[in-house]
């Protein structure tokens, strides 16, 4: 049964707390996934993911500030530690325990470098998060619309080579009974997108092809009829170069929670 006209409340920690209870995660949106217009799709098929499983979470919403993960791969350290001590201030603040995000970039941050600084939680990123609840039973998920077709799974550099998280994202798609068709370039050897290190917000630099195009000819040689991604600035980097090949409307660049909420028509 379909329950994607049905609006779901999703709390904050502020509410909760006001209520005396803990959720059992916190859901990390991120700056994309709270403002970028694409990587909202990400956030809202993940909320309908967990409120289908029926887990507790809540979000810090306007509590919520960026990791700093940028400014830091720029060089700005002192800006960097400036935003990551207000959001473990919070963090603690709340007791948080548990973490999940769609966004590798904030899962990385999270995970290894606000430990430091007096930040420690279980972070997991969420492709990991929908493999535990798929071995878990506690989501059970069908091929659906995917069912037999030909998908390519994109590894994220801040998932893949920094975390060496591989296999929980297949697992993923292997429950949607679908074809995976690996990229000449993939797991250890996979190919940045173009936008790590914060050079999605940078003009290109001199050279005669951007990486995003090279990366998307990978993709579209696979023969796949979408491409699986699981950050939201791989998803901008991807469709782009899948624009530029005029492929838009024969294949379609999905994070890894809108292949899982539309199988199940959430």
């Amino acid at each position: 049964m379909s329950e994607s006209n049905t609006p779901i409340k999703v709390p904050t920690m502020a509410e909760m707390a006001a209520k005396g209870e803990a959720p059992e995660v916190l859901f990390w949106v991120g700056c994309a996934g709270s403002f970028d217009e694409r990587a909202q799709k990400i956030t809202k098929a993940m909320v309908k993911i967990l409120h289908h499983t029926g887990i507790s979470f809540a979000i810090l919403g306007q509590e919520e500030s960026c990791t700093g993960d940028p400014a830091k791969r720029a060089g700005n350290e002192f800006l960097f530690q400036m935003q990551a001590m207000n959001n473990i201030a919070v963090l603690n603040g709340y007791d948080i325990k548990k973490i999940v995000t769609a966004c590798p970039h904030c899962f990385n941050t999270l995970k290894n470098e606000y430990p430091a600084l007096g930040g420690e939680y279980e972070v997991v990123h969420h492709t990991q998060f929908l493999q535990e609840l798929i071995d878990s039973g506690r989501l059970t998920v069908s091929g659906g619309a995917f069912k037999g077709k030909k998908i390519t799974y994109h590894d994220s550099c801040y998932l893949g080579r920094a975390n060496g998280v591989y296999e929980a994202p297949r697992k993923v798609l292997q429950a949607l009974d679908a074809e995976l068709k690996e990229m000449k370039r993939c797991k250890a050897k996979g190919l940045c997108c173009g936008a790590g290190g914060a050079q999605m917000f940078k003009e290109a630099e001199k050279g005669d092809k951007e990486i995003n195009i090279e990366r998307a000819e990978e993709a579209l040689e696979t023969g796949a009829s979408v491409i699986a991604a699981n950050c939201p600035f791989c998803m901008t980097m991807m469709r782009d170069g899948v624009k530029n090949f005029n492929k838009e409307d024969e294949v379609e660049v999905l994070d890894l929670a809108e292949l899982v909420a539309r199988a199940e028509d959430l």
